[in-house]
Order: C-alpha cells, then sequence, then structure tokens
C-alpha cells in the first residue's frame, strides 16, 4: 500500500510512455485508482480534452479548436492575452470560446471572476445557463460546484472559491467584481447592426467605459467575431492598438501562405465537415459579400468608392485560364512605405501584365511590411519570377533611394546566381503629385470595362480598392497597383508598339 502511495504521489509527473507501462502492469485496485488521476489530468490538459472526457469521445475536436485551446491554456498559466479569433460559423469557435472554455478555466482557476458578452443579453445568458447546468451536471467529476442561491443563469459562483462567472449583453452593464478573464462572443447582430455608424460606436464606447474598466489590471481578453465591416470592434481595436493583439483568422479556405493552419491558399478549415466544394456551393448560395464578411472574415462594403466590387469579381480570371494569356509586357510596381507615416505603413509590390490584346492583368501582391533590407530583395525575385521588363517607381517619397535599394538588391542576387541571366529592368519613374483621385479614376474606368483582370484574389489589395474614398490616404497595395497598371494602360509607353526596348529584353513576348 505504501509503494502504491509512493506511486501515485509521482505519477502526473512521469512521461506518457513511462505511465502506460505502470498502468499494464497495476493490479486492478490500483488501475482504478490510476483511471481516474487520467481522467483528471485530460481534463486539466485543455477545454478541448475536457470536452472529450465529459461528452465520452463525442465532442469535435480539430486543428482550428487546438488553437483556441492554446490561448486558454496560456491565460490559465498566467498569461496577459489579448486575443481575437475570426473563423467561418458552423466551426466550432462559439463551442469552445464560451462554453468549454470558460467551464475548464473556472476549474482550473476557481478564484478568479469570468465574463462573458454577446450583442443580444439572451445569447449571453445562454452560454452561462451551459456553463452553469454543466458544471452542476458534473460537479463529482469536475472537483467543483455552484454556491448555494448564487446560481442564476447570467451570474453565479463558485461553491467555497471567490470566482465565478456574469454574463451580459453588449451595451448592457456589468455588475458586480471585476474580471481576470473576458469573452466578447459576435458584439455585433449582423451586417446591418455593424453597417451602422451609430451602433459601432455605441459598441466601442462599452468596450471602453464597461468592458475594460472591469478587467482586472492583468485581465486577459479573447474576442470572438465576425468581420462585418472594417471599423466593426475588430477593426477598430487593429488600426487603435495593432501590436497589443493575436490575431487568429481562419477564414474557411485559407487565402495566404501565413496561414495560423500552415494551410495553403485554397485548402478548407475544416475538410472532415465542409470542404473546398462545399464551400463553393455555400458561396454561391449566400453571395459575395456575406461570404467574404461571415465566411473568410475579410469585409465589403455594400457600395465601393471609386472601384466596384462586381468590376473586380466579374472579370477575374483563374491560373488555369491564364495560361491562354500572351504578354507582351509585365512591370512590378513598387510604393515605398512612408507616406503617410503611420506604423501600419506597407510597401506596396504589386506585379501587373498586359496582353496582345491590349487587357491588363495584376499578377501577383507581395506587399507588407517590409523592413528596410528586405523589401527590395521580394520585388527583385518577383521580377525574376515573372520575367518584368521594368519597375515602376513612385519618387515623391525618396525615389533615387527606392532604384538604390532595388539595384542593390539586384546586384546581390546577380552575385547568387539567382537572375538566370536577366537583364535588370530599368526603372520607369512615376511622380505621383497630382491628385490620387486623378491617378485612381482612369483605372477605375478600365475596370469598369472590363479591361483589367485579377489572375486569382488579392483579398487586401482588393479591399482597399473598393473602399478607398476620394480625401482618404492612399494605401500602398493600391497604389502599387494604380502605378503599374497606369504604365501599361499608356499606349505611347515603351514596349507597346511604337518604340521598343534596346536590348531585346520584350524578345518572345509578342
Amino acid at each position: 500500500m505504501a509503494a502504491n502511495s509512493s506511486l501515485l504521489a509521482i505519477y502526473r509527473t512521469l512521461p506518457n510512455e513511462q505511465r502506460l507501462d505502470i498502468i499494464r502492469g497495476a493490479s486492478a485496485d490500483l488501475r482504478a485508482q490510476l483511471a481516474v488521476m487520467e481522467r483528471e489530468m485530460a481534463m486539466d490538459r485543455s477545454p478541448g480534452a475536457l470536452a472529450g472526457v465529459l461528452t465520452h469521445g463525442k465532442e469535435m475536436q480539430a486543428r482550428h479548436l487546438d488553437i483556441i485551446d492554446r490561448i486558454y491554456q496560456r491565460i490559465a498559466a498566467g498569461e496577459r492575452i489579448r486575443a481575437m479569433v475570426t473563423m467561418p460559423p458552423r466551426a466550432g469557435k462559439s463551442r469552445r470560446t464560451s462554453r468549454w472554455g470558460p467551464t475548464w478555466y473556472l476549474r482550473r482557476q476557481q478564484d478568479h471572476r469570468f465574463m462573458l458578452a454577446s450583442y443580444a443579453a439572451h445569447l449571453a445568458d445562454d452560454h452561462g445557463r451551459w456553463i452553469r447546468n454543466t458544471i452542476s451536471e458534473h460537479a463529482p467529476i469536475l472537483g467543483i460546484d455552484l454556491r448555494y442561491g448564487s446560481q442564476a443563469a447570467n451570474r453565479f459562483d463558485i461553491d467555497g472559491h471567490e470566482g465565478g462567472m456574469v454574463t451580459a449583453g453588449v451595451g448592457g452593464p456589468l455588475t458586480g467584481r471585476g474580471a481576470h478573464v473576458a469573452v466578447v462572443d459576435d458584439p455585433f447582430k449582423g451586417s446591418e447592426d455593424a453597417g451602422s455608424p451609430t451602433q459601432r460606436e455605441r459598441v466601442w464606447d462599452w468596450w471602453q467605459s464597461v468592458l475594460l474598466t472591469r478587467l482586472e489590471p492583468q485581465g486577459s481578453v479573447l474576442l470572438v467575431n465576425t468581420r462585418w465591416d472594417d471599423d466593426d470592434l475588430s477593426g477598430r481595436l487593429l488600426k487603435e492598438e495593432p501590436d497589443d493583439w493575436i490575431v487568429i483568422d481562419l477564414p474557411a479556405i485559407a487565402l495566404t501562405d501565413d496561414d495560423p493552419l500552415g494551410r495553403t491558399p485554397g485548402e478548407a478549415l475544416w475538410p472532415e465537415r465542409y470542404n473546398a466544394d462545399d464551400y463553393a456551393r455555400i458561396r454561391k448560395s449566400v453571395g459575395e459579400r456575406v461570404w467574404w464578411a461571415l465566411y473568410q472574415q475579410q469585409p465589403r462594403p455594400l457600395e465601393g468608392g471609386v472601384w466596384q466590387w462586381t468590376w473586380i469579381t466579374a472579370n477575374r480570371i483563374s491560373a488555369v485560364a491564364f495560361r491562354g494569356v500572351n504578354l507582351t509586357r509585365v512591370v512590378v510596381a513598387i510604393d515605398p512605405s512612408g507616406g503617410s507615416g503611420t506604423a501600419n505603413d506597407e510597401t506596396g509590390i504589386v506585379a501587373s501584365g498586359r496582353d496582345d490584346q491590349g487587357d491588363l492583368y495584376v499578377l501577383a501582391d507581395r506587399s507588407g511590411r517590409h523592413g528596410a533590407g528586405s523589401w527590395g530583395r521580394e520585388a527583385c525575385l518577383l521580377a525574376i519570377e515573372l520575367r518584368a521588363d521594368a519597375f515602376v517607381v513612385e519618387t515623391n517619397f525618396g525615389g533615387d533611394m527606392t532604384k538604390q535599394v532595388l539595384a542593390q538588391a539586384w546586384r546581390e542576387l546577380e552575385q547568387e546566381g539567382r537572375t538566370e541571366g536577366m537583364v535588370r529592368p530599368r526603372f520607369i519613374e512615376v511622380n505621383a503629385k497630382q491628385g490620387k483621385r486623378l491617378r485612381a479614376e482612369p483605372i477605375a474606368q478600365l475596370y469598369e470595362q472590363g479591361s483589367v483582370h485579377h489572375v486569382g484574389e488579392f483579398p487586401e489589395m482588393e479591399r482597399q480598392m473598393v473602399t478607398w474614398l476620394p480625401g482618404m490616404d492612399s494605401p500602398d497595395r493600391m497604389d502599387a497597383g494604380v502605378h503599374g497598371l497606369t504604365e501599361l494602360a499608356d499606349p505611347s509607353q515603351e514596349g507597346l508598339g511604337t518604340q521598343h526596348y534596346q536590348d531585346q529584353r520584350l524578345r518572345g513576348r509578342r
């Protein structure tokens, strides 16, 4: 018996294989005790593991839900976390963040207060009721119970401890003590709600004056929502305090190579439930606006400014269809960061081409917050990949420096043997002093006429185009795209039939 007591005392600290060996050789009585300990260890591990124990393995688990579990693990370990999670419907986000997550956390931190809010009080109360009922039903297994007389759906306390939970509707009061963790699950009811400037201000005011004032000094926040509008709660937080937030953006169909799950563009989030074909049918059924907001977390305006969505979507072509296009020119346009002086400035790097019929194509968008030593290399690698004949460079903000960076990057790639014998694309300077609307509108007209085609989807660039209005700061991706397309659209420019490069760099393109 003493040996068993010693074993039980250290059992939790042993690695999996060693514990399994002990279970195989244990007596029936000891095995029963170890089974209880294994169950407790599993419940301690994560919200998903707790759910698996209490549902006897019926609760679904997936890689994207593991990410939510890890956020809760970090919070329970004492980290101060501010995280926002966006993912499509029917992916289990609310069940994990607003039900199993709080249940697991309160079991681990029984003296902590948990706060949960949603766009409507009754929805937040539904989550609270589910958590309350789960704790009551499984109290002997969980090792916690509710205090007698404090078991309402919207507020309950843990028996014998200081911890508990309170729920409320966004915009309503959050009474009682402060909170160590706050979850905001869908602060807007839908697109109409999020599209109202008045409602957006109401939610923002509630966030600042109510929710944040209830947090403990080291309190954590988890925001789970659908991106209906560029200025919704997530959008505004990312503008106001971008460096404070962990962003877990999980679209239904992966859009970029830096997907949090490591998916390649085009891969579905949870193919066991909804594969790419399923999502294609859903997209057709719900329409482009709902698809991009609810499923892809890329909010689209009802109406564009200078550009309209249909001008882009109606003329988009696939990479397969593009194989039959005969390009006569390719340029890489660079709009260096620093125009607006904001922390979110990007270097615009956009490649465009023109075919032998005069149609224009957006080929690639490699824009981003590149460091001073990396954006030149990125632009040159794109030029090599697409066999570009020119760099289109804006001269307003350090044009000479931009050319020097590109020339240096090209020399380095030559020394590395990566230029494939190409002549360095020549520099075409763009003076962008004229009004941005005067530069953008002719290109927008070409889009309207169906003369510009995006080869695939470029979510960030396209969002910038359709949300930009004259008078606003012009974003770098859009500017780079306009510069490149302007160069290709002007039939008097080099290489379009009236003049020729002396070094024959366009040979084979006609």
